[in-house]
C-alpha cells in the first residue's frame, strides 16, 4: 500500500506517524511545499516578542527523524494537480515536474493568509505571520532602530498576540479592526470588551469600525490610509485571517464549503475515493451544532490527523470516527487571559437552539490571599433542557484552566443545575468555595 500525504505540518505528520505504527509495511511518503515540517505557527507571536530566541523550537521534528521511522518526507515539493480518477499527482520540485501515483491519499495542505484588497502589500515593511520565514523576517525588522510605529491590521488571535509582542518590544502600536469590536469571530462582546480595556491600558491605539484602504510609501511603507484617516507606520503586520489552501483541487470536483474547506465525514474521508483530509484545509465536525464547520486550530488538526493515520493505514477492521470539536481555544493579551468552548451565543442561535445566556463577574480566589482579581464569565445554555452549550471566561488568573473544565461539561451534556453543584477543587489561593462556574450554574434560570 502506498500512502501519500500532501502537507507536512500538524495534521499531515500526525497522520504519517500513526499510519506507520498501524501498518509497518506501507510505503508512506509526504510532500511538503516549504522547507520546514512539523511547524507550529502558534508560537510565532511569542518568538517575535522575544519570549524565546531559537526559532527551531517551533519545528518539532526533521525529515531525517521521520526517515528513521520509515517515513519519506520530501520538502520543497509542491503538489500542483490531483488526478483522483487515476490516482496520480503532479508535483513540482525546483525546475522539475513529475507524476507519481498513490493508493490512498491524505490532503493536509493547511491554510494561507486572507489579504485585504488594497494596494501596497508588496512594500518593504509589510508583513504577514503564517510561516517560519515570516516570523524570522518580522523579528529582524522589529529590531531595527528606525522601527517605532507599528500598525496591526486585524484583531483575531494572531493580531492580538502580535499587538502584545509589539508592546513588549517597546513600539508605538496601533491596532485597526474593521468590525465594531475586537476578535469578533471568537468571543462575544461581553468578553471581548476586556481585551479592548487591557490593550488600552498598555498604550495601544485601537481603531474599530475602520477599514484599511491602502499602504503608502515609496519602496518602503511610511503610512497607511483607512476610510477614516491617514496614520504613520514604519511597519505593518496584516493579520486578517486565513483561508483553506485548496485552490489546486478545483478541477477534481472535491466537495468543499464556500470558503474552500474540504468537506470530510466523521472518518476523515472526502468526497473523492480513497482520499482523506484534515487540518486547516478541511472542515471539522462540531459536536454541539452537529454541522461541518471551519475551525483552523492546531488541536483539531492533530487529533483528526492521528485518527486519519489509523484509518488510512488499515487493511481491515472498523474505521474510527471523530467525536467532534468544541472549538475550545484561548488567548493571552498582556496580563489578561481568556478562553472559550462550545458555541457562542450567535452560533447557538444559528444552530437552532432556544438560547439563554448570562454574564457574571466574580473573583478568582478568596480575598485574603494575595493576587485576587476579577473573573468574567458568559454561559450559553438551552432554555428548556438547561443543557450547557458554551462558555467564555476572561480574567487575570485561572480563566483558561476553568475553560478546560467547561469543555468537559459541554462534552458530557451537563445542565446548569449540575454545574451549580459540580465538585470543583477549593483552597483559598485557587478559588472560592463557590467557584464562578458553580455560581453561573446556580444563577441560570
Amino acid at each position: 500500500m502506498k500512502i501519500v500525504i500532501i502537507g507536512g505540518e500538524a495534521a499531515g505528520m500526525s497522520a504519517a506517524a500513526k499510519a506507520r505504527r498501524v501498518n509497518p509495511n506501507a510505503d508512506i511518503i509526504v510532500y511538503e511545499a516549504s522547507e520546514v515540517i512539523s511547524f507550529g505557527a502558534c508560537g510565532l507571536p511569542y518568538y517575535v516578542a522575544d519570549e524565546f530566541q531559537n526559532h527551531e523550537y517551533m519545528s518539532e521534528f526533521t525529515p531525517a527523524q521521520f526517515a528513521e521511522r520509515g517515513i519519506q518526507v520530501n520538502i520543497g515539493h509542491r503538489v500542483t494537480k490531483v488526478d483522483a480518477d487515476n490516482k496520480k499527482l503532479e508535483i513540482t520540485h525546483k525546475d522539475d515536474v513529475f507524476v507519481t501515483h498513490y493508493d490512498r491519499l491524505m490532503i493536509a495542505t493547511g491554510a494561507k493568509e486572507v489579504l485585504p484588497p488594497v494596494s501596497g502589500l508588496d512594500k518593504d515593511g509589510v508583513f504577514t505571520l503564517r510561516v517560519m520565514n515570516d516570523g524570522i523576517a518580522l523579528k529582524q525588522a522589529v529590531a531595527q532602530e528606525n522601527c517605532k510605529n507599528v500598525t496591526i491590521i486585524g484583531s483575531g488571535f494572531i493580531g492580538l498576540e502580535v499587538a502584545e509582542a509589539m508592546v513588549h518590544q517597546g513600539k508605538n502600536v496601533r491596532l485597526i479592526e474593521r468590525a465594531e469590536r475586537l476578535i469578533p469571530d471568537a468571543f462575544d462582546h461581553e468578553i471581548s470588551i476586556h481585551f479592548y480595556d487591557e490593550l488600552k491600558k498598555a498604550g495601544v491605539e485601537i481603531l474599530t469600525s475602520e477599514s484599511l484602504l491602502s499602504i503608502e510609501g515609496d519602496a518602503k511603507v511610511s503610512h497607511i490610509t483607512t476610510d477614516k484617516g491617514t496614520y504613520p507606520a514604519d511597519l505593518v503586520v496584516v493579520c486578517t485571517g486565513v483561508k483553506p489552501n485548496t485552490a489546486f483541487l478545483k478541477e477534481t470536483g472535491i466537495e468543499t464549503l464556500p470558503n474552500g474547506a474540504i468537506r470530510i465525514d466523521r472518518q476523515g474521508r472526502t468526497s473523492l475515493p480513497d482520499v482523506w483530509s484534515a487540518g486547516d484545509c478541511a472542515t471539522i465536525w462540531n459536536a454541539i451544532s452537529n454541522k461541518d464547520v471551519y475551525i483552523p486550530l492546531a488541536t483539531g488538526a492533530n487529533k483528526l490527523g492521528r485518527m486519519i493515520g489509523d484509518n488510512i493505514a488499515q487493511t481491515d477492521g472498523d474505521a474510527f470516527e471523530f467525536p467532534g470539536s468544541l472549538g475550545t481555544s484561548c488567548v493571552r493579551v498582556m496580563g489578561l487571559e481568556a478562553g472559550r468552548t462550545g458555541l457562542s451565543e450567535r452560533e447557538a442561535i444559528d444552530a437552532g437552539f432556544d438560547v439563554k445566556t448570562l454574564v457574571i463577574k466574580d473573583k478568582c480566589h478568596t480575598n485574603y490571599c494575595d493576587g485576587q482579581s476579577d473573573l468574567h464569565m458568559k454561559l450559553i445554555y438551552e432554555a428548556g433542557t438547561k443543557r450547557v452549550l458554551g462558555a467564555q471566561i476572561a480574567g487575570y488568573k485561572g480563566a483558561v484552566h476553568r475553560i478546560d473544565a467547561m469543555a468537559v461539561a459541554v462534552t458530557m451534556g451537563v445542565t446548569t443545575t449540575q454545574l451549580g453543584m459540580m465538585d470543583f477543587a477549593y483552597a483559598p489561593p485557587f478559588s472560592r468555595t463557590w467557584d464562578i462556574m458553580n455560581v453561573a450554574g446556580n444563577v441560570a434560570k
